[in-house]
């Protein structure tokens, strides 16, 4: 198997997970979204997970949008190089974020 290969698996791999996540946070919304405890202790409780809950799922949906566009960029044939400056992006990046669509420079350069 050669490196994009592999690296194509380990993305689709990662993709199953966080849809797998996505469904059980919401599964979880929609449970807690129903109507309110009568206490007004356990409403705040209800409210604060609901927020933790929209988070993640913001998230992974950002999460799941990178990975369908490193996807792309392995059927296009540009994989691997910043989508700013158009450089090769260093091995150690890719290896720690195979999603990564910048070299570090241009990635802290934009915060």
């Amino acid at each position: 198997m050669n490196d994009h290969e592999a690296i194509r698996q380990r993305l689709l791999a990662q993709k199953q997970e966080l849809l797998h996540r996505a469904a059980k946070v919401r599964a979880d919304i929609t449970r807690s979204s129903g109507p309110l405890d009568k206490d007004f202790a356990e409403q705040v409780v209800q409210m604060e997970n609901d927020a933790v809950l929209a988070g993640i799922s913001e998230a992974t949906a950002a999460e799941l949008a990178q990975i369908g566009r490193a996807l792309a960029q392995l059927d296009q044939g540009s994989y691997g190089h910043c989508s700013r400056c158009g450089e090769v992006i260093d091995a150690r990046r890719l290896q720690a974020l195979p999603y990564s669509d910048r070299c570090i420079s241009c990635a802290e350069a934009a915060g």
